[in-house]
């Protein structure tokens, strides 16, 4: 039964984090913390790192944090918190950073129905280059409308 009840909270974690994602996004990367983000927008730099991936490393510290909470305070949930972000984290990196932005030249020749509309509803978000005026903030789970548009 335990397992069962990990299973179910690392999947809840997961989930949630898409909903983090979106919320974070709109409201803080698109808000207070643009200094941060606009880097990702506009590419007025010639490195590699770019100051939006502190949001990365952030969401990566408190995986980490859910897990030590686990291992040292025996707050059982922290480990499939902790995973599921830790899960999420690398499901965003490899259809963010990889197959959207080619930040490594993989899975370039993905062209299925899903690919194309993740594709195409994040193509319209970088549209607008400025702080105001964005859609679509999510990243896994997108409005339908550029699924089918992708068909």
């Amino acid at each position: 039964m335990q397992t069962i009840l990990w299973i179910i909270i690392f999947l809840a974690a997961y989930c949630t984090m898409e909903f983090m994602a979106w919320f974070t996004h709109k409201y803080i990367m698109h808000g207070f913390l643009w200094s941060l983000h606009k880097d990702h927008h506009k590419k007025d730099h010639d490195s590699w790192f770019e100051r939006n991936d502190l949001f990365f490393i952030f969401y990566a510290v408190v995986s980490i944090s859910c897990i030590l909470l686990w291992k040292f305070n025996d707050f059982w949930a922290g480990l499939p918190i902790g995973l599921g972000i830790l899960a999420y984290g690398i499901s965003y990196f490899i259809v963010h950073d990889i197959f959207i932005h080619q930040r490594f030249k993989m899975f370039r020749n993905i062209n299925n129905w899903y690919a194309k509309g993740v594709r195409r509803a994040h193509k319209i978000h970088h549209k607008n280059i400025g702080k105001k005026d964005s859609e679509c903030f999510g990243m896994l789970f997108v409005p339908f409308k550029y699924f089918k548009e992708a068909k």
